[in-house]
């Protein structure tokens, strides 16, 4: 018997069929006997191998597709099948998003978590921003500053501001954790404003802020951004009414 031809149980539920292919295809990613170009082998030979239903196949190749772990197509020659593909970044941030916003994690803990991250991706911005990328933050910056700005639009610039942030800072996967944990917070944010009394008062605060954080990471001062971005975090959720992780 091959490592591939694995013993199972006949009659478990459909439930558990599905979760077995998932879990074949994870173990073997995760000891890298599949690569990225890879194929799965055919849904009938799979099926055979591990004792389960074609459909149980079908409905675990549907799931990587959704992740952006596989790609499958239809004909012949080396493109057709389910191939291994690299996650494209949105997919990651997509999953991560919704895991974030579902898990119901005490804010307190999920503002810390970003604000580790952020630290992380402001030093790294700082040495690493290419001169489109500052641009970039001008411009969601003087967006921000536009007088009589909707409070939506505030927090879709402020979001993008932040994610804009962690996207030039050279590290994918820290851009797009950052990216996950600040879109995941984006509707709470959103009800705070809406609610927060003296809004005026706030956003100059926050564009201050802003400002600031630009600066350092426009300077090259590493060591300044993380400061000033934590802080900025810190003082954002105690304005909001949430108090910030001690």
């Amino acid at each position: 018997m091959t490592k591939d031809q694995t013993v199972v149980r006949p009659g478990e539920a459909g439930g558990q069929a599905f979760e077995r292919v998932l879990r074949w295809v994870d173990d073997r990613i995760l000891s890298g006997e599949l690569r990225v170009g890879d194929h799965l082998p055919p849904e009938r030979e799979l099926a055979k191998t591990l004792g389960v239903s074609r459909a149980a196949v079908r409905e675990a190749v549907r799931t990587f597709q959704a992740q952006g772990v596989v790609r499958s197509a239809v004909g012949a020659g080396a493109a057709a099948g389910t191939t291994v593909t690299a996650v494209p970044a949105h997919a990651l941030t997509r999953l991560l998003r919704l895991h974030v916003a579902l898990a119901n994690f005490p804010l307190p803990d999920v503002v810390e978590v970003r604000i580790s991250l952020e630290r992380l991706s402001a030093r790294l911005a700082s040495r690493h921003a290419s001169d489109d990328d500052v641009d970039g933050m001008r411009q969601l910056l003087d967006h921000m500053a536009q007088p009589g700005i909707e409070r939506e639009e505030f927090n879709d610039a402020d979001t993008a501001f932040h994610v804009a942030i962690a996207a030039s800072a050279g590290n994918l996967l820290a851009a797009d954790l950052t990216a996950a944990m600040r879109e995941s917070m984006r509707l709470p944010i959103l009800d705070r404003f809406r609610r927060i009394d003296g809004w005026e008062h706030v956003i100059d605060e926050l564009r201050h802020d802003h400002e600031a954080i630009y600066a350092a990471i426009t300077d090259g001062q590493a060591d300044d951004a993380a400061r000033l971005v934590e802080d900025h975090i810190r003082r954002a959720w105690q304005t909001l009414g949430v108090g910030a992780p001690s």
